[in-house]
């Protein structure tokens, strides 16, 4: 499944931990977002691993599913893209 994960962090060390945790799981595609697909086991690791990281009455964490007709409709206006491959190139 084809997942957008963005959050609102208030604490910086918080903030890193989970930007570092976040891309062991999709790319990064923006300062807070983080998009691709996952399997659904992965899914639920990349919840707990939120849940784990995060304070649950200070930040927020939005998920974001996407079905295979919304994908290619997505629009970005601007600056394009911004991903981090597994090299850690930027594209």
């Amino acid at each position: 499944m084809y997942v957008v994960v963005c959050y609102d962090i208030v604490s910086n060390r918080r903030r890193a931990r989970l930007l570092k945790r976040l891309k062991g799981f999709l790319p990064h595609v923006q300062k807070s977002v983080f998009e691709g697909y996952v399997t659904d086991a992965r899914l639920v690791e990349l919840r707990a691993m939120i849940q784990r990281e995060i304070d649950l009455e200070e930040d927020a964490v939005r998920v974001y599913h996407l079905c295979g007709r919304c994908i290619p409709a997505t629009e970005v206006i601007g600056m394009g893209t911004y991903v981090e491959r597994e090299d850690d190139q930027v594209v």
